[in-house]
């Protein structure tokens, strides 16, 4: 049997974590709105008289959606949903990003395929949505999910030539 390098363990063990999260996002899309709903807990906690005194005039459509100032406990779930899927679209993209680049590939072709799963994914996840029962797949959310995983690679890709200019000085 063949010795496992550390280059080949970190490729398996961030290609299992990045499978992993795929299968908690497609839990998590299983679940109906209810079953994903905030508001009781933001109701239980905010008063929405009180925060209407307070938040700031914003008023939007969001896919056919109106997202207003008016219903605040809608509008605060509705950024904290959409923060939701730029962070997991992030974490998906960096691991993605970290595995592929375990392997010998140039940077460029780590960082794309990265962005090509994730954003297929990120596809088929909305796709998957419009199957569950009171949800509904939102081609807006890959944009969404897409800022999440441009987000990640611009990190990671900064992180690596800040990396290569130090080694660059220190050799020089």
């Amino acid at each position: 049997m063949p010795k496992l390098t550390r280059s080949m363990m970190v490729f398996y063990v961030f290609l299992v974590a990045a499978v992993l999260w795929m299968a908690f996002i497609y839990m998590k899309s299983a679940e109906t709105y209810q079953q994903q709903s905030l508001k009781p807990y933001l109701e239980s906690k905010f008063s929405s008289a009180k925060l209407k005194e307070h938040f700031p005039h914003i008023e939007f459509t969001y896919d056919r959606q109106v997202i207003s100032w008016r219903d605040p406990i809608n509008f605060i779930e509705f950024i904290i949903r959409k923060a939701g899927h730029v962070s997991e679209y992030a974490v998906l993209a960096l691991l993605w990003s970290i595995a592929l680049l375990a392997k010998p590939v140039r940077l460029y072709i780590a960082l794309f395929s990265s962005f090509l799963i994730s954003i297929v994914y990120a596809m088929s996840d909305e796709w998957h949505q419009s199957f569950v029962k009171d949800r509904t797949g939102h081609g807006i959310d890959v944009c969404v999910d897409g800022i999440g995983i441009l987000g990640a690679l611009l990190v990671v890709w900064l992180v690596l030539v800040i990396r290569e200019r130090i080694r660059a000085r220190r050799t020089s």
